[in-house]
């Protein structure tokens, strides 16, 4: 049976726990004494809310001071067309783009021979001791035309080249390298317009200078690198090595001992050999810069020699290779390990192993009579534009450059001597390509040269069946670029125009227009009879194609 006690206590629980000893209660206490109280709880929360608080505001004001107090720079407005003219004058077939003011965005230089300068400039032929009329350097600015700097250089000019020049104690600068007439060879900065160097030529006076100039390695040890000149003297090409830095000729004049009139190519072999190749007739021909260096100078230099192209070069009287045809061009073009060989002669477009020169694919029966422009028709595969044919039956062809397989070919009839295609890198690793050609792609055989209208045609790889028709130029066209003037944003085209003797000046102009605000107004050219999108949905597409910088 159950006790009393137990009955109790399950009918009078509270009852039972307020008989609880004096013992517990006190260890309850001592319980409650050693728990953090409320009050510094509370102070903890207020200063969590407060520290809470704080930062917030400090975040905000920050970027309150950052969005409306703190001015942005000053980004200049880039205008969508300018034009710079200039009266009485003859101009040369040269553009070269430096962000010249350093408002990151690309600004143009080029030469035109006048009087007298722009009136912005106000110098004159007399100001550098030449007569009227001379040679003048001018860049004007990418953003809205406006002159930078101007300044008289040369009687007349042979040559011109732009170069990046690496000096000791500065960062690399882009230069021009300046063959005049009579008997000059100066280098003018491209950022000042300053001469950097200035020297009476050792060439002779009926010499012609083979172009391009080549840049060598610093064989001097000034820091900078050095210059080799090709001159056709007579039947003979004669050499000349200056400093890069000074402009001082390294030893004497050298001979190649071989008969090229054009297209002089440096190449370096996989072994780390320099060769120079130069047509010559109907072969290509090569010289060991290290030997020419050597009877030059007396001296070895920093040159390294190739036992297979010395082999080739000693069994052949410096002929390399037989061709097809006349050689017109040489290109160094990207291989799968090194740097390949383009030659393009009368008859044929050959791929030359940058080693073994042994070809990797021939385009036969080609008529190419200008020099190749490279792009990228796939995602980073190059390929390489050949304009096969003249006038009427002129033909563009797009080839892989690896295999040599046509992506892409298009009749595109234009007159001789217009101006030559180019290419601009876009957004999806391919490139944008730009040809002229007449205004209609089938025109009639009478149409005159001189009343025929040039015509700029813009394509991208993703519309092979579309070409844009972006402008109708009536005037001479003497140089020509598309150029990425601000990167991913602001890409135009530069048209340098003037007339087509040296006898009789005239009207000389520089224009840029920018590619995006030309295509509204474009005229869409369908290439086949299908027509998958309208007119304004193509526009939409070039409309919106974004172009970056090449690596």
């Amino acid at each position: 049976m159950m006790g009393s006690k137990d009955v109790e206590a399950e009918i009078h629980p509270l009852r039972n726990e307020d008989q609880k000893s004096p013992e517990n209660l006190g260890n309850l206490l001592k319980s409650e004494d050693n728990s953090p109280s409320k009050p510094s709880s509370s102070r903890l929360s207020r200063c969590r809310r407060v520290a809470f608080f704080l930062s917030l505001f400090i975040c905000l004001f920050v970027v309150f001071v950052v969005s409306f107090i703190i001015p942005c720079p000053d980004r200049p407005v880039s205008q969508r067309m300018w034009r710079v003219d200039y009266n009485t004058a003859v101009t040369y077939d040269f553009l070269a783009m430096e962000d010249v003011n350093r408002d990151r965005i690309q600004d143009v230089v080029f030469f035109y021979k006048n009087a007298n300068s722009s009136d912005s400039a106000n110098q004159s032929c007399a100001d550098e001791g030449l007569s009227s009329a001379c040679t003048f350097v001018a860049a004007v600015s990418g953003a809205n035309g406006s002159v930078l700097w101007e300044r008289p250089v040369a009687q007349d000019v042979a040559l011109v080249e732009s170069v990046t020049l690496q000096l000791p104690g500065s960062e690399a600068s882009s230069v021009c390298i300046l063959v005049g007439r009579p008997g000059s060879l100066l280098t003018v900065d491209l950022l000042t317009g300053e001469t950097l160097w200035s020297h009476t030529s050792s060439f002779g006076g009926n010499a012609s200078i083979l172009s391009p100039l080549l840049q060598l390695p610093d064989v001097d040890e000034d820091g900078a690198p050095d210059l080799l000149i090709l001159v056709q003297e007579g039947r003979e090409v004669g050499t000349y090595m200056y400093s890069g830095r000074t402009g001082h000729q390294i030893g004497h004049r050298g001979s190649l001992s071989v008969d090229g009139d054009s297209s002089p190519l440096l190449h370096v072999t996989r072994t780390g050999a320099h060769y120079l190749l130069l047509p010559c007739a109907s072969s290509l021909c090569g010289s060991s810069v290290k030997d020419l260096y050597r009877r030059v100078t007396g001296k070895d230099g920093p040159f390294k020699s190739d036992p297979h192209w010395e082999s080739r070069l000693n069994t052949s009287a410096h002929r390399l290779l037989p061709s097809s045809g006349t050689v017109r061009y040489l290109m160094s073009v990207p291989g799968s390990a090194g740097q390949d060989v383009l030659l393009v002669s009368s008859k044929a477009c050959v791929l030359l192993d940058g080693q073994e020169l042994t070809p990797k694919w021939t385009l036969e029966t080609a008529q190419v009579l200008r020099k190749p422009v490279l792009g990228h028709y796939k995602p980073d595969t190059p390929a390489v534009v050949i304009e096969n044919g003249t006038g009427l039956n002129r033909q563009i062809l797009l080839l892989d450059l690896s295999s040599g397989a046509i992506l892409w070919s298009q009749p595109l009839p234009s007159f001789p001597g217009g101006p030559p295609a180019s290419s601009l890198p876009t957004a999806d690793h391919r490139s944008a390509f730009f040809f002229w050609g007449l205004h209609e792609l089938v025109s009639p055989p009478e149409m005159d040269a001189q009343d025929a209208r040039h015509s700029l045609y813009m394509f991208h790889p993703t519309l092979p069946g579309v070409l844009l028709e972006l402008a109708n130029i009536s005037a001479n066209i003497v140089a020509f670029d598309a150029v990425l003037f601000e990167p991913s944003r602001h890409a135009a085209y530069v048209l340098l125009t003037g007339p087509m003797s040296w006898d009789v000046p005239g009207l000389v102009s520089v224009t840029k227009h920018k590619l995006r605000d030309l295509v509204p107004g474009s005229r869409v050219v369908h290439l086949g009879q299908d027509k998958p999108d309208g007119d304004l949905a193509i526009r939409d597409r070039f409309s919106w194609l974004r172009y970056r910088s090449e690596v």
